[in-house]
């Protein structure tokens, strides 16, 4: 991977990063919002020390390890990625409570008009504040948005020191077998 320089990665800030998405998919996996890698690259989860590629290659999602310069890959296994928030940070504590509540409207709607039949929000700390539900558990939702499930899945970045890769395929793999179910 190219290696950035600091000013590359600021400048980032502005762009915004496409979704990977079709009408109808398996899952719609949504991140928490683009990093600045993610940002200066279009590539969801871009950060080398993000294991979003690697759990859902070891979950059984993906046949082999994607790189996130191959995430168009995806649509072909009806996977997608969007984004709770749309702006781009080094680190999500800096959006604001406001920031995740209009995420959780707009993530709301794209759900509605996209219809997978699971959507799969990695980071319970951004679902809850997203979607205003504090009691929120790793796991499947009662909540369903239209017909689509919704999972919540452990925040793969590499500072999310509480899951392994292993235990986070493990979770993964649930969704996965749920999906297919």
């Amino acid at each position: 991977m190219t290696r950035l320089t600091q000013a590359e990665l600021e400048a980032a800030r502005d762009r915004l990063v496409p979704d990977v998405a079709a009408p109808g998919l398996r899952v719609l996996f949504c991140g928490i919002n683009p990093g600045l890698m993610t940002a200066a690259t279009g590539h969801h989860f871009a950060r080398p020390g993000n294991r979003f590629w690697p759990v859902l290659h070891l979950s059984g999602f993906t046949p082999r390890l994607l790189k996130p310069a191959e995430q168009q890959e995806l649509l072909s296994f009806g996977l997608g990625i969007t984004n709770v928030v749309a702006r781009a940070t080094a680190r999500a504590d800096e959006l604001s409570a406001e920031e995740y509540q209009e995420g959780g409207r707009l993530l709301t709607a794209k759900v509605k008009r996209l219809k997978p039949a699971w959507l799969a929000v990695v980071g319970i700390t951004a679902y809850r504040a997203a979607f205003a539900d504090r009691h929120a558990r790793v796991g499947a939702q009662e909540r369903t948005i239209g017909d689509t499930r919704v999972w919540v899945l452990p925040n793969p970045s590499g500072l999310n020191a509480h899951w392994t890769a292993a235990t986070m395929a493990e979770e993964f793999a649930r969704l996965r077998e749920a999906a297919e179910g």
